[in-house]
């Protein structure tokens, strides 16, 4: 009796084990259902594409996930100049960054392409070049053995040029000391115009057109207008070339942290804001016009025939960068493909 008494107490006792085990296996998921997780999301820019496309994106994974991912968004480089919100991303302090993909040239060159002279001649090309399913594999893969993972891939707007001397013709770039992204496409195609081209990080464009340690600066109108570039120069040439590409970059081992259920989530928003921000970013473009007028701005454009020769000349500067950097040549001519096919 007492053996079988003993028995009977053991399989008591391992019956309540099993429950407790079951019921802390479920309460575990439980938890895991409530957490909150948070994303924050960088941009350099305040009243453009980029900071615009993390607010959208912030709601509708807001939405999507019932507020268990909840997301923080940082316009105007308040979490760093780009080269920390690059490192924050990939080191895991930021969860996102939303940045022209040439900045990420020291994870890997082949970023750089997109910022390639006459890929792109308007919005709608670069739009449609952004979709394609080509090119979204080659660079949003392309830091994925640095701790990132791309997500989104759309077009900002075209680049252009603000000086504190207004260029008003081709012979104006000489000489010129004009900011540039971080991009041999860029510093050969300005190098070609005889200006000389200084990368730096957008935070530091405007003091430094106001203390003349520039010349000017390359960028787009949405920057110009939105970050008051009008109270260091009044000018704008609308040269249009190159076109201003935008990656949302994730930080891997965050993304893979997540629950699949959250991780399905924000995968899929991104990509599909990339595509919803389109309208919008031609939109915002439109109203960057319009406000730099309104604060006593200036457009300048090229004499027609100076502008044809300014595309002339810029017209080689792709396949002759690329042909030096095997590692960025087939890139460029994969792009490059795809870009003719979408005119």
């Amino acid at each position: 009796m007492g053996f079988i008494a003993g028995r009977r107490a053991s399989r008591i006792v391992m019956a309540a084990s099993a429950y407790a085990l079951a019921a802390t296996l479920s309460l575990g998921a439980a938890h895991a259902q409530d957490k909150q997780f948070v994303m924050k999301i960088s941009a350099p820019t305040i009243h453009a594409t980029p900071d615009t496309y993390g607010n959208i994106l912030a709601a509708a994974i807001e939405k999507d996930s019932g507020s268990r991912i909840k997301v923080e968004v940082y316009p105007a480089s308040q979490l760093g100049s780009i080269p920390r919100q690059i490192e924050g991303t990939q080191f895991g302090a930021i969860q996102m960054s939303v940045l022209p993909p040439e900045f990420f040239v020291g994870i890997d060159e082949r970023f750089e392409i997109m910022a390639a002279p006459g890929l792109v001649h308007d919005m709608a090309q670069g739009q449609r070049l952004a979709a394609d399913a080509t090119v979204q594999k080659l660079i949003l893969g392309l830091g994925a053995n640095k701790g990132l993972r791309g997500l989104g891939l759309f077009m900002a707007e075209q680049n252009e040029v603000i000086a504190r001397t207004p260029i008003r013709h081709l012979a104006d770039f000489k000489g010129k000391k004009l900011r540039i992204f971080a991009s041999d496409f860029q510093s050969v195609a300005l190098e070609r115009l005889g200006g000389t081209p200084v990368a730096m990080t957008l935070g530091d464009v405007l003091p430094a057109i106001q203390q003349g340690a520039i010349d000017g600066a390359y960028a787009g109108v949405q920057v110009f207008t939105g970050m008051h570039f009008f109270d260091a120069a009044k000018a704008v040439t609308l040269v249009d070339q190159p076109a201003i590409f935008l990656v949302a970059e994730a930080n891997a081992k965050w993304l893979d942290s997540l629950p699949a259920d959250l991780r399905e989530i924000v995968v899929r928003d991104a990509a599909a804001q990339a595509v919803a921000i389109n309208p919008q970013a031609v939109e915002i473009e439109q109203q960057a016009h319009k406000g730099w007028t309104e604060h006593g701005g200036e457009f300048i454009k090229l004499p027609a025939d100076e502008q044809a020769k300014f595309l002339d000349i810029l017209s080689s500067v792709g396949d002759d960068v690329a042909q030096k950097k095997p590692a960025v040549r087939a890139a460029y001519q994969t792009v490059k493909q795809a870009a003719q096919r979408l005119q």
